[in-house]
C-alpha cells in the first residue's frame, strides 16, 4: 500500500500543531512573533497560523525542506542555537501542552500558492482517506478539489498528502477573504451540480473530515 513521495523530487514538508495552555496562547504568540527570525534562519518557514474556528488555543505551522540529510541538519544547528534556545524553547515549552508532527508531499498536480492579497483568512481542511493510498481515490479526490477551485470562490494553497504520521490522510489549505466570503462561496457551491457530483464520487473513500479556520500570525510569510 506504500505510495512514495508524492513528487518527483526530494522537498518535503514538515507540518506541526501544538495545543496551547487556554491561558497562555496570547503569550505564546507574543513570543513566536518576536523571536521566529532566530529559527527562520535555519529553514523556510511556509506559514504560522492560530485556529479561530473549528480548534481552540492550537497553531499550526509548516516548514519546507530539501530532503531528510536537510531537516536532520537544521536540527542540529537549532540544538546549538543559543538564541533559539535560550530566549524561544526554553520559555516557550511550559506553555505547551501537546505537540504533533507530520511529513508531508505536495500532491504532484499541485503547485504550493500565494493568497492574492494579504489580510484573509485560511481553511485547513484535513481529509482522512480510506487505505489504498491515492493508487485508489487520488483521481476523485483530484476531481473533487478541482470542482471547487472552478467555481472561483476560494484559492488553492496546498494539497498536502502525508508520508508519516497518519497515512492516507490529506491536508488542503484554502484562502478566503473573509470568513463570510468563505460561507457565501460554500452555500454556492453545494448548489452546483458538478460540484455536488465531484463530492459525491470523492466521499465513497472517505472516512472522515475536519475543517479549522485559520488567522496568519504576523510571523507567517502566508498572510
Amino acid at each position: 500500500l506504500a505510495t512514495g513521495p508524492r513528487q518527483n523530487n526530494s522537498i518535503f514538508y514538515e507540518i506541526r500543531t501544538y495545543d496551547i495552555k487556554p491561558s497562555k496562547m496570547k503569550e505564546f504568540v507574543e513570543m513566536i512573533n518576536k523571536y521566529c527570525h532566530f529559527r527562520t534562519a535555519h529553514s523556510e518557514l511556509v506559514g504560522f497560523w492560530s485556529a479561530e474556528l473549528g480548534a481552540m488555543n492550537k497553531v499550526f505551522h509548516v516548514w519546507k525542506y530539501d530532503n531528510f540529510t536537510h531537516r536532520a541538519a537544521v536540527r542540529h544547528a537549532l540544538a546549538n542555537d543559543k538564541d533559539w534556545q535560550g530566549k524561544f524553547i526554553s520559555a516557550a515549552l511550559p506553555l505547551i501542552e501537546k505537540q504533533h508532527n507530520e511529513v508531508a508531499y505536495l500532491v504532484p498536480w499541485c503547485q504550493l500558492g500565494k493568497p492574492p492579497k494579504e489580510g484573509g483568512v485560511y481553511e485547513w481542511v484535513t481529509f482522512q482517506m480510506k487505505p489504498g493510498g491515492p493508487a485508489l481515490w487520488g483521481e476523485a479526490f483530484q476531481a473533487a478539489i478541482n470542482a471547487h477551485i472552478n467555481t472561483g470562490y476560494t484559492k488553492l494553497i496546498g494539497v498536502f498528502h502525508t508520508e508519516y504520521g497518519l497515512l492516507n490522510r490529506v491536508h488542503v489549505i484554502w484562502w478566503n477573504e473573509s470568513p463570510d466570503h468563505r460561507a457565501a462561496g460554500r452555500h454556492s457551491a453545494h448548489e452546483d451540480a458538478r460540484v455536488v457530483a465531484a463530492v459525491r464520487d470523492s466521499v465513497r473513500f472517505l472516512d472522515s473530515q475536519q475543517n479549522v479556520l485559520l488567522i496568519p500570525l504576523q510571523c507567517s510569510p502566508l498572510k
